[in-house]
């Protein structure tokens, strides 16, 4: 038998290294080493994140951090395993597929697409009971809509921050089932409620309004505890590298539920109507039932869904004003984050305005009515549907930046058309549309950017703060940009618009630049 000097040996070492580490550059997803977890992931890029607290699982009992084991120095056989192995991995998958085959994230879809659904007819659902029960002959709507719209939202504004501070303490899951078994139960119960209160009222005002308004405070109170529970959790039940398809599809299903809820909202109520009176139920709940139920199916496939979460309850208190200063301190030191953060600010603001002037445009356009301003949002909402299903399929190509910029100049680019087309409607109609498309450049790339970058402790915190801040931050257009169109005209509001959506893109742009981060890319 032919002995091997230590010369040989070396050199056969040293090859089948250099194999290896060939394979680890063909084959990125194939990885011999364990794997970090979040929190030391975003220690790696950032050293800032040394400062918030870590997982218990990554330190010992006495406070130290325990060595990694090093992996053993590769042999002959390994080798040939390790290029066997790396032969057999697939290429990677692209687009909506891989997430669509993740059995957790089929879970989670399919509880978004009935809880938001149930979300967007419930307010349908206040309408028709306001008109059927309490609207007089000789009254207008719009005083009794104002009254529900503020019990909606002032819960996203005083709740909107405490309820991640919550999130990130309770589980994840048991948060998403709940809020949703919670509010199906609250909307099953006011054909009750409605009937009891019957003849009786709360100084000058009908008490089954009262009552109306009590269910829509607590819906939407329980809305501010599902929404960063179900953002924390895509990260937690999605790769990595699967996050922009994710969100892609996420924010494709959202913009779906607002051109379904608002645009079948009333008639899909009706029908439910009839065909609970046919069955032989006279009690007229049908839309009830309808949104209760979809609010209830919604919980019940939740849950289904495995998290890996830790199952260990959490003993210490809640301190929510210290937790608070926590992840507003997280956001000022992670400029990645905070530049998210306000590039989706400023999204839902242009489409705040947006909402407000689309009244005015649908009035002064051809052919079109003041109360047909729905369809020109709901352009907006295919436009965003279009936007978020080709960043599912090309994103990985771009960077996030880079997405943000194109995104930000095709809006501002759509502005500027709607300024110059104000008295052509389907030139109006189409610029609407690439708006929505572009938007969605900017937000499904942004929102996957704060999810990769945020370790699991902080998610709850930050998506808690974003929903309080897109609250806060919504009622300034709101307010404003009626004002602005009286005294400015439409174009010249439309032009602002634009100038704010070009300032967002090369914010995201120079941010990019100053700070190197590999989740610029994913």
């Amino acid at each position: 038998m032919m002995r091997l000097s230590d010369t040989d040996l070396r050199i056969s070492v040293l090859a089948v290294t250099h194999h290896k580490m060939e394979e680890r550059e063909n084959f990125p997803d194939f990885q011999s080493e364990p794997v970090l977890t979040d929190r030391q992931w975003s220690n790696a890029q950032d050293p800032e994140m040394d400062k918030y607290p870590t997982n218990p699982e990554t330190e010992s009992s006495n406070g130290k951090s325990q060595p990694e084991a090093i992996p053993p120095l590769p042999t002959t056989a390994t080798a040939a395993e390790l290029s066997e192995a790396a032969a057999e991995t697939p290429e990677k998958e692209t687009g909506f597929l891989p997430v669509l085959k993740n059995r957790n994230f089929l879970a989670l879809w399919s509880g978004q697409i009935f809880s938001q659904l149930a979300d967007k007819v419930y307010l349908v659902l206040t309408i028709a009971l306001v008109a059927s029960r309490f609207q007089a002959p000789d009254q207008t709507i719009s005083r009794w809509v104002s009254a529900i719209m503020i019990a909606f939202t002032i819960p996203a504004v005083l709740f909107g921050a405490a309820a991640g501070v919550y999130v990130d303490r309770w589980s994840k899951k048991a948060v998403l089932v709940a809020t949703n078994l919670l509010r199906g139960g609250f909307v099953l119960t006011l054909p009750l409620l409605l009937w009891l209160s019957d003849g009786w009222e709360l100084g000058q005002l009908p008490l089954g309004f009262c009552l109306l308004l009590l269910v829509t405070f607590l819906v939407s109170t329980l809305t501010q505890f599902f929404a960063p529970a179900e953002q924390s959790v895509i990260p937690l039940i999605v790769e990595r590298r699967h996050l922009l398809s994710a969100n892609s599809l996420y924010t494709t299903t959202m913009m779906g539920s607002v051109i379904l809820g608002f645009a079948v909202g009333e008639p899909l109520l009706a029908l439910a109507d009839n065909l609970f009176s046919n069955l032989g139920g006279g009690l007229g709940i049908g839309k009830e039932l309808v949104v209760g139920g979809s609010y209830a199916f919604a919980g019940v496939l939740l849950l289904s869904m495995q998290t890996g979460e830790k199952n260990e309850v959490e003993h210490e208190p809640p301190h929510p004003l210290a937790d608070l200063k926590d992840g507003l301190r997280y956001i000022n030191d992670q400029p990645k984050v905070r530049n998210a953060l306000i590039q989706l600010i400023i999204l839902f603001s242009i489409f705040a305005a947006l909402a407000v002037l689309a009244v005015r445009l649908a009035e002064i356009l051809p052919g079109m009515r003041a109360s047909q301003f729905g369809f020109l949002l709901a352009a907006v909402g295919v436009g965003m549907a279009a936007g978020a299903t080709t960043v599912g399929y090309l994103g990985h190509k771009f960077s996030h930046s880079q997405l943000s910029l194109i995104g930000s100049v095709g809006m501002a680019v759509a502005l500027m058309g709607l300024s110059a087309f104000t008295h052509h409607l389907w030139i109006s109609v189409l610029f609407i549309t690439l708006l929505g498309l572009f938007a969605s450049l900017v937000g499904v790339p942004m929102q996957t950017t704060i999810q990769a970058e945020t370790p699991e402790e902080m998610r709850g915190k930050v998506f808690g703060l974003q929903n309080n801040a897109t609250n806060i931050a919504l009622s300034l257009p709101l307010a404003l940009a009626g004002v602005a169109e009286t005294f400015l005209g439409l174009p010249t509001v439309f032009l602002a618009l634009a100038g704010l959506a070009i300032a967002g893109g090369v914010l995201t742009w120079y941010i990019s630049r100053s700070t190197n981060s590999k989740v610029d890319r994913i």
